[in-house]
């Protein structure tokens, strides 16, 4: 289906462009350390901060900071993440990070703080990428199994048995069908189900007798494609 090309690709492209994101947001987060020294700062207030990306609009507090760098200069900033319930106290003294070429960039000295973004980002990035990849990599089995199985397979007529809805697979509020049918091995009396690719539209009515077409890897009945060329092509 053509949705399911399109995330394919589109997941892929967002997972590529957030692990590389990450990366750079490594670098800068590391290089932030190795330019920075410490002081002691303190928790002036808490400011509120509404998430409009909530589903309840819910209101998180991120700590305002004050310390004096070592020019002297008192300075003031606000931490880059905010939490309900808050993290911090007023009052409360925390470890403050700062190159001193640009005091006002400070950070609490904290894992979240310095590191967060690029932890989110890069798990958001591996998983479209995990997503995206994995579709190619399916895609790529199927064609090469097809491959083999059109050099190396052996035909055989199946028994049509029903058509049956895939659920386990939904696009756009809508699941394929599958054309399942059974084959008994006249070498060992065993009974084998087949289950074609995925087909969406209902093909019971393009059903003409009840013998399915399936290639059959004989060394290993696992590896199987029903034929699905009585089909018509649906016009995209």
């Amino acid at each position: 289906m053509k949705a399911i090309k399109i995330i394919k690709y589109v997941f892929t492209i967002i997972g590529i462009g957030m692990l590389v994101g990450a990366f750079f947001m490594y670098k800068s987060a590391n290089e932030f350390l190795e330019t920075s020294i410490t002081a002691e700062g303190t928790v002036i207030d808490l400011l509120r901060s509404r998430s409009s990306s909530s589903s309840d609009n819910s209101i998180t507090y991120k700590p305002l900071v004050e310390f004096t760098e070592k020019e002297g200069n008192r300075i003031e900033f606000s931490s880059s993440t905010s939490s309900n319930p808050p993290s911090y106290s007023v009052g409360e003294k925390v470890e403050v990070l700062y190159n001193p070429e640009s005091p006002n960039k400070a950070k609490i000295k904290g894992f979240f703080s310095i590191w967060g973004g690029v932890t989110i980002v890069g798990i958001l990035g591996f998983v479209f990428f995990t997503i995206g990849s994995s579709i190619f990599l399916f895609d790529k089995k199927k064609s090469n199994l097809l491959k083999h199985l059109k050099q190396n397979g052996t035909r055989i007529d199946t028994d049509f048995q029903s058509v049956a809805i895939n659920h386990s697979l939904t696009v756009n509020g809508r699941n394929p069908f599958q054309i399942i049918s059974q084959w008994q091995d006249p070498a060992t009396s065993k009974l084998h189900i087949f289950t074609s690719d995925n087909i969406w539209f209902d093909p019971s009515d393009f059903i003409k007798g009840d013998k399915i077409k399936v290639l059959i890897d004989k060394r290993n009945l696992k590896k199987y494609w029903i034929d699905l060329s009585f089909l018509p092509k649906v016009k995209k």
